[in-house]
């Protein structure tokens, strides 16, 4: 079922989110449901937070490559590189943010099963922002002084 998004505000963008410990039928649900959710907004990433749920969980769909990963551990790779990098709970806004140009995730499918997803470009740049929501991190934090200020001054007048 598609959800509503929470925007920029929400405390639950900013509340690091709890480990998944039971690999159950809600959790089937929770996935399925922030895939709908990513789908339908459209974006190439969703985390839980961003449906009000404080799980670790995200989804992504890169070069129609859909998947999800729970409880992630990133080992990032290389030395970071901007890119222009937005986000489905700051509509409209986009800003070069710097980021590890390659990353192993490992974590945990639905099932419980362990996964390692390992990508560089556009996915390593999305495993990143997702798992960034999981910690309570959204991409402008990442944003130097000049364009972190540019980016606040734009969420006012949003």
């Amino acid at each position: 079922m598609v959800k509503t998004i929470k925007l920029f505000g929400e405390p639950v963008l900013r509340t690091p989110a709890e480990p998944v410990v039971d690999f159950d039928l809600e959790l089937r649900n929770l996935v399925r449901d922030l895939t709908e959710t990513m789908i339908d907004a459209p974006g190439v990433g969703l985390a839980a937070p961003q449906i009000g749920v404080s799980l670790r969980v995200f989804t992504y769909n890169v070069d129609d490559e859909p998947g999800h990963l729970i409880n992630p551990v990133l080992k990032l790779e290389g030395e970071e590189e901007e890119d222009d990098e937005g986000c489905l709970s700051l509509p409209g806004l986009q800003f070069p943010t710097p980021r590890a140009p390659r990353v192993v995730a490992s974590g945990f499918n639905m099932h419980g099963d362990p996964v390692t997803l390992e990508g560089t470009e556009l996915l390593a740049r999305c495993v990143q922002h997702e798992t960034d929501h999981l910690d309570g991190i959204l991409f402008i934090d990442r944003l130097d002084k000049k364009q972190r200020k540019l980016a606040m001054k734009a969420i006012r007048e949003a």
